[in-house]
């Protein structure tokens, strides 16, 4: 199976500004899944581009503009070949059979830091901690209650609600739902980290697609024996190969797409145009 993806921004500004260093996370994470076959990123025709692993071992480029501009332009085209995913092909290790796993003194020497709560929000009673259960199963119940009580918006502001929030609005982004199961898998003790990429929803009906225009986010939580495991709440299902991961981090801020800032000496107003287009070549 073999996909294209072309990603275009473009951001406008009513004058000459100034451009601080960009940061891209959009390179295709690498594994027996997904090969890159073609990879071509432009920006605007001065930028200086250079490549680096960032802490999350993602591959980030880093842009740098030398001379003022009233635009800033990204196009972006990759090829991927795709093997076939089974996201349930996994055994678990004895103690990451139950929920809350008992981690390894050498696993949480790691991943205490995705552990960590941001809000020790309250939880529903469908997604708090309770008594050790099958993690499986209880990993599949709570994917499917965000799912089917969150309420699904498209939203392109960058304001960032807490899980709180979004308990209480009942509704949210893809950004949104991952940050509520972020925060549910957390206080249930499991290790887990934001990720987001570029998902291929097939021949579903336009009105049913969540991520045919926009980059994705989704989570990945670590259990015993089976590694990060990917769950999507906005479809309220594992990821399998469909999912195309190009960041992984503990924080909203460390897998954004694009980061960086323009300035000027005076107020100047700003416009964005983005265009996503996936393509199954095979």
């Amino acid at each position: 199976m073999k996909f294209k993806i072309t990603k275009e921004t473009l951001y406008t500004y009513e004058d000459l500004v100034s451009l601080s260093p960009h940061t891209l996370r959009i390179y295709p994470r690498v594994d027996l899944h997904f090969k890159v076959d073609q990879f071509h990123l432009q920006s605007n025709s001065d930028a200086q581009i250079q490549y680096r692993r960032d802490l999350h071992d993602n591959l980030v480029a880093h842009c740098f503009y030398p001379n003022t501009s009233n635009r800033l332009g990204f196009r972006t085209t990759i090829e991927l070949s795709v093997r076939e995913k089974n996201p349930f092909q996994f055994l678990l290790d004895s103690h990451g059979l139950k929920i809350p796993c008992q981690y390894k003194d050498e696993e949480l020497a790691v991943l205490a830091p995705y552990i960590t709560m941001a809000e020790n929000a309250k939880l529903p009673s469908p997604l708090a901690p309770t008594i050790p259960r099958p993690t499986v199963e209880t990993l599949a119940n709570i994917n499917s209650w965000i799912f089917e009580n969150i309420a699904y918006e498209r939203r392109e502001s960058s304001h960032r609600h807490t899980a709180a929030e979004i308990l209480k609005r009942g509704s949210g982004s893809c950004r949104d739902f991952s940050t509520l199961l972020a925060e549910t898998l957390r206080q249930n003790g499991l290790a887990t980290r934001l990720a987001s990429g570029f998902v291929w929803e097939g021949d579903k009906p336009e009105e049913e697609k969540k991520a045919s225009s926009s980059m994705h986010a989704w989570v990945e939580t670590y259990l015993p024996g089976a590694g990060w495991i990917g769950m999507d709440p906005t479809n309220g299902v594992l990821c399998d190969h469909h999912f195309v991961t190009t960041a992984v981090g503990r924080t909203e801020s460390d897998i954004a797409p694009v980061n960086g800032s323009y300035y000027s000496n005076k107020p100047v107003t700003s416009s964005l145009v983005t265009r996503l287009f996936l393509e199954k070549l095979d």
